[in-house]
């Protein structure tokens, strides 16, 4: 099996590298001249660059974010930037800007572009297909392995989730200067656009990353890594779960562990143990590892301040009430409440005494110490393993207490949803509800109402099959009411489905179901209850997923256990 090729050395990740390098965006094009800006009711001709951040907004009016104003104060601020003196001379008020006409064309032109005839859309993914087969393979230790991302992000306008305090900010466009390549020394280096020149060229083995470069407004890294499907990649995710799986064999010791360092004398083993207990019974993340220059005020669990949690001796019924409320990674907000463990109530209690809302919950505690103890208690074990350790175990007990062998396929999915639901829930993996939600269940609701008044008439007719049949006792009236029956049957378990496709809907309305599919659940699990019950693996992963999980494909037979 490819899975199983022959090791390198430690730390070494390739011997041989080749690639085309990032292709890039085109360059922008002006607008026609019959599509006109306007500033205080009176068309106004923009600068080339002005212009093109302009179209940036304009595309964005009949989205949410412009009417914030964080986004609209940083996208006015990052536009009068780039604009010439003369235009920031007049453009001094966003309410003043009318990019009406902008965003009407573009609306236009991308109804255009869907209306397109089959030959001319044909045309376009046949020029798509030249580039992806031009950029977007390399080769690899003589392997030809697929390219992840190969080109480069578009400039536009930072969106950010939550409420980022960065969204609206210009995001700019990436130019081959800012990009460090890396490849093997004896290949053939990429060329760079006419005219440019690669801000380095690197051949390090060491990593996986084909280019890399820093975007502006975060000032993190962005990289062009191998697709999820390759080698490489699918090597390391197994791992990944390798190390989850081994934390099954001491994950009793340690939680007897942090249970013992609860009564601790020393305060700061007590702080660590009940961040512990956090991070393996809520899935928190560690916290503290913002990027420099990250403004959102965004924590995990050891960055936790006595403001983000209340404790209730007592509520809704239960006792020891623990309730969050925080921003966690990416600005999305946890809101919680917990029943704990007395010993753990107790010392939160100690914990908060005598400090403001603002000091520190766990003020003796960082991650690089929790981090360390963590890999003390096992080789490789990091906030991020019991996440995915816990993600995965979730799915596999749900899936075993879910799943009805007696349901069809509809209803088995159904199950399996659920299952991945709670741990979506266990993650906290929210998406706002989509825009088009109420619309789609809507012509849903009609397509059941539809298919009710179907079976309806069906029983109906059954019954004058079944009278009729009573009265002749004719053979072809038999064979008659054998008909009626067998679509009656058929359009019940359509509206079966409906309805259970209407459930799934409604419970997954604000539950992002994706990330915990593709980075905490061990697919194993997935593909090993598939083949037990008989489910097409493409009802749960698409194209893509397939192929990002070849190796757990391969690998797993029905009776594999996290």
């Amino acid at each position: 099996s490819r899975w199983e090729e022959e090791k390198k050395e430690d730390g070494v990740k390739w011997m041989q590298l080749e690639h085309r390098g990032p292709y890039f965006v085109p360059p922008y094009e002006p607008l026609p001249k019959d599509v006109q800006f306007y500033y205080d009711g009176k068309p106004l001709k923009l600068s080339l660059a002005t212009e093109e951040i302009a179209t940036f907004y304009a595309k964005m009016l009949d989205h949410e974010y412009t009417t914030k104003e964080t986004f609209q104060n940083n996208f006015f601020h990052d536009w009068r930037k780039e604009m010439t003196s003369e235009e920031q001379e007049i453009i001094k008020d966003l309410d003043k800007c009318d990019f009406g006409e902008i965003h009407k064309y573009f609306v236009d032109k991308n109804e255009a572009r869907k209306a397109l005839p089959k030959e001319e859309k044909q045309k376009l993914k046949e020029e798509a297909d030249k580039i992806q087969e031009e950029y977007g393979y390399c080769i690899l230790d003589g392997h030809r392995e697929k390219i992840g991302n190969f080109k480069t992000e578009p400039p536009g306008l930072f969106r950010g989730r939550g409420e980022h305090p960065k969204m609206g900010m210009l995001k700019k466009r990436i130019m081959p200067e800012d990009v460090i390549i890396n490849c093997s020394k004896d290949s053939k280096i990429p060329e760079p656009p006419e005219g440019h020149k690669w801000k380095e060229v690197r051949f390090d083995n060491t990593v996986t990353w084909l280019a890399s470069w820093t975007e502006n407004i975060q000032n993190t890294l962005k990289y062009i890594m191998l697709n999820p499907s390759s080698k490489l990649k699918g090597e390391k995710d197994w791992q990944k779960y390798e190390v989850a799986r081994r934390l099954k064999d001491v994950v009793h010791t340690i939680r007897a562990q942090y249970r013992k360092d609860w009564k601790s004398k020393e305060i700061k083993k007590r702080q660590r143990a009940v961040a512990l207990y956090f991070i393996d019974k809520l899935a928190l993340r560690a916290g503290n590892e913002k990027e420099e220059g990250e403004t959102a005020d965004t924590v995990g669990c050891c960055s936790l301040r006595v403001e983000h949690i209340q404790l209730h001796p007592q509520l809704d019924g239960q006792e020891h009430v623990v309730e969050f409320d925080f921003l966690g990674k990416d600005s999305i907000r946890y809101y919680n409440k917990v029943s704990v463990e007395k010993p753990v109530f107790q010392n939160l209690q100690l914990f908060m005494k005598n400090k403001d809302p603002s000091d520190d919950l766990f003020e003796h505690l960082n991650t690089n110490f929790l981090n360390k103890h963590l890999q003390d208690l096992m080789d490789g074990l990091t906030a991020k393993v019991f996440r995915t350790y816990n993600a995965s175990i979730t799915l596999q007990e749900q899936l075993k207490a879910l799943t009805n062998p007696e349901d069809n396929v509809a209803g088995k999915l159904l199950s399996y949803n659920r299952a991945n639901r709670a741990v979506a829930i266990l993650c906290n993996h929210q998406r706002s509800i989509p825009k088009t939600f109420a619309r789609s269940m809507q012509v849903l609701q009609e397509k059941i109402d539809a298919k009710k008044k179907q079976v309806e008439e069906a029983q109906e007719e059954v019954k004058k099959a079944e009278d009729e049949f009573k009265d002749t006792k004719d053979s072809k009236a038999e064979v008659n009411v054998e008909k009626k029956k067998k679509l009656l049957k058929r359009l019940e378990e359509q509206l079966a489905r409906m309805n259970i496709q209407a459930t799934d809907k409604e419970e997954n309305k604000q539950i992002a179901l994706g990330t915990s599919k593709l980075n905490y659940l061990d697919p194993r699990i997935t593909v090993a209850w598939c083949k037990k019950f008989g489910i097409p693996i493409e009802k749960i992963y698409n194209k893509t997923q397939r192929e990002k999980f070849a190796w757990a494909i391969d690998m797993a037979g029905e009776d594999f256990e996290f």
